[in-house]
């Protein structure tokens, strides 16, 4: 079976990222033949007009995902912008979606209630569900690793395929993706909103002992509990959360029956959670130190050349059936 899946080229990685993605990605790599590409076009729908440099934020993506545990000899790691042919596949899908059926995308409709997004309205935005189908049928992906919130993205590549097939009198030229829903955990940010860089609220995987330290006790706890021997209200509590996500079975249930009791302060129990955190991040931090630009370069050309081969072999089974 092969999983496809691509990750934005909009900053350093996080603890949500990792959570989230990463450590379903190093699972599905031992069990599925994997592409897992950066996708930097994408990257484009939202950040247009920032300026940001993509072919370096590129490389330390792929650097990240390496010093992480994603193993090029196990999955094909690639660059979307550098097969030409997502574009062409992309050009193709807009000419037969109906717009009603992008209009009625939930992302798109919960974006147009903010002003954010309102402003800028292109059209890249509103067809990056185009684009998403054909990153993924441009390679015949089996499953796609999916959040239960994007369903309705693969329900609509489902429906482009099929209506090309109908179009062009075949059903032989697309595999139908199916989701390979995972329960992606929401890693929250310190402030508990959404882990994320512009909201200044989140760990990164080449954060320093010191700084993780910083950054977590300052991490917002329960509001309630204003002595030590207070009882606590662990299910409030940011740090929880990340007990749950970083630290063993034993310490969690420990950690939240002392927190109940009164018998463990907040930053006895900030200390706990930094320290395992830092055992998740120093492997991560120590490897990616050691990892070469030319290093990951050659991973990303190696990585193209595989994409290439697909995707121009899919192209011309297009091609041959539209022209």
């Amino acid at each position: 079976m092969r999983v496809v899946s691509g990750m934005r080229p909009t900053g350093k990685l996080h603890l949500g990222h990792y959570i989230g993605v990463i450590k379903n990605w190093k699972k599905l790599q031992n069990e599925h033949e994997c592409m897992f590409f950066v996708a930097d076009w994408h990257a484009l729908t939202t950040k247009f007009d920032e300026h940001i440099n993509l072919k370096e934020l590129s490389v330390e993506l792929v650097k990240e995902w390496i010093a992480s545990g994603i193993d090029p000899n196990k999955a094909i790691l690639f660059i979307q912008s550098e097969i030409k042919e997502h574009a062409e596949l992309y050009l193709i899908f807009n000419m037969i979606t109906p717009v009603s059926w992008l209009e009625r995308n939930p992302t798109y409709k919960d974006a147009m209630q903010q002003e954010e997004y309102k402003k800028k309205n292109n059209a890249g935005f509103l067809t990056y569900p185009v684009l998403q189908t054909a990153d993924i049928v441009l390679y015949d992906a089996d499953l796609v690793p999916i959040g239960e919130d994007q369903r309705p993205h693969l329900e609509l590549a489902r429906d482009i395929v099929n209506r090309f097939h109908y179009l062009y009198k075949r059903e032989d030229i697309f595999k139908e993706p199916k989701e390979l829903l995972t329960d992606i955990a929401r890693l929250p940010g310190l402030d508990g909103r959404k882990m994320s860089k512009s909201f200044n609220n989140a760990i990164f995987l080449d954060e320093t002992p010191e700084d993780i330290w910083k950054k977590v006790r300052s991490a917002k706890t329960d509001p309630a509990r204003i002595k030590k021997t207070d009882p606590g209200h662990p299910e409030v509590c940011i740090v929880f959360e990340y007990h749950k996500a970083f630290s063993t079975p034993q310490e969690v249930a420990e950690i939240e029956n002392a927190c109940k009791e009164g018998s463990i302060g907040c930053v006895d129990c900030k200390k706990i959670c930094a320290a395992n955190i830092e055992k998740i991040v120093a492997p991560i931090r120590e490897k990616k130190a050691k990892l070469k630009n030319d290093e990951i370069l050659d991973i990303i050309n190696e990585g193209n050349k595989k994409a290439k081969f697909l995707a121009a072999e899919k192209m011309k089974k297009v091609n041959q059936v539209i022209f």
